[in-house]
């Protein structure tokens, strides 16, 4: 009994850690290593697991043969490459330091109330990010101005919409919609000079680019259904970024000022 009380905290601590990077944007194949590796290395026999975008299946065997089996549901998915590398590091550091499981439950626990950067520096460095991108397809620097303003409302509303736990589709529609709005709106009045730039630019903090990477290395590294769905997210982010852009470029350029682009 004793034995299978320890295997089940030893596969909940493997999946638990699993879950925890796999929403900070860890690979599939990244994601099933590191909780084989926790298995093994806390003394379970064998372990086995299949990782998907929303849920987590592990299989491992105990010093009796018993076979203890879990199921975790994922949901959420943002990007926290911190955490991915201090947990990959984590799961190094077991047979290494030959660490207990309450050793490893506690730096798991440290790892899973790390705070990230607050919330304005956030802000800050999508203004900075949306405006020298801006520059970087030739925009002018009132062009800069403009995206500045723009990078910090992107962000802005992403933490809002968040909140209200709004789809991230709808998110990168109204993130499209509002860029190319501040920038058509920005140039009419005269404060920007090239408002395709200035779109361009402040849209780039929108591109799923972690998503699209993710999904080349899952699929290079055979993990072909991950690496689709990771390719469908990144098609349907596009696609949001797209429709609330280009909806609002083309009502402006049919109705309001068709000469400004």
């Amino acid at each position: 009994e004793i034995v299978a009380m320890r295997s089940e905290r030893i596969i909940k601590l493997a999946a638990e850690a699993g879950k925890l990077i796999l929403e900070s944007g860890a690979e599939t194949y990244r994601v099933e290593e590191i909780m084989n590796r926790i298995c093994t290395d806390l003394g379970l026999l064998q372990a086995d697991s299949f990782v998907t975008l929303t849920g987590i299946m592990i299989s491992s065997t105990d010093e009796n043969g018993k076979i203890i089996s879990l199921v975790k549901r994922v949901r959420g998915r943002s990007t926290d490459l911190e955490k991915v590398a201090m947990i990959n590091r984590l799961s190094y550091d077991i047979a290494r330091r030959q660490m207990s499981i309450d050793h490893v439950e506690a730096k798991l626990r440290k790892i899973r109330t790390l705070v990230k950067y607050p919330k304005w520096s956030n802000i800050l460095s999508s203004c900075i990010i949306a405006s020298s991108y801006t520059v970087m397809m030739g925009g002018a620097w009132n062009d800069f101005l403009v995206a500045l303003l723009i990078g910090g409302l992107i962000r802005t509303l992403s933490y809002l919409l968040s909140k209200v736990q709004v789809n991230d589709f709808f998110v990168n529609v109204v993130g499209g919609g509002a860029t190319s709005s501040i920038a058509l709106l920005a140039a009419s009045l005269g404060l920007a000079s090239h408002p395709d730039k200035i779109i361009i630019g402040s849209l780039m903090l929108l591109v799923p680019g972690l998503a699209i990477t993710n999904a080349i290395r899952d699929t290079i590294s055979g993990d072909l259904l991950a690496g689709m769905a990771r390719a469908t997210e990144a098609f349907l982010t596009a696609i949001g970024i797209a429709i609330g852009s280009g909806m609002v470029v083309k009502i402006w350029y049919e109705f309001i000022d068709g000469k400004i682009l």
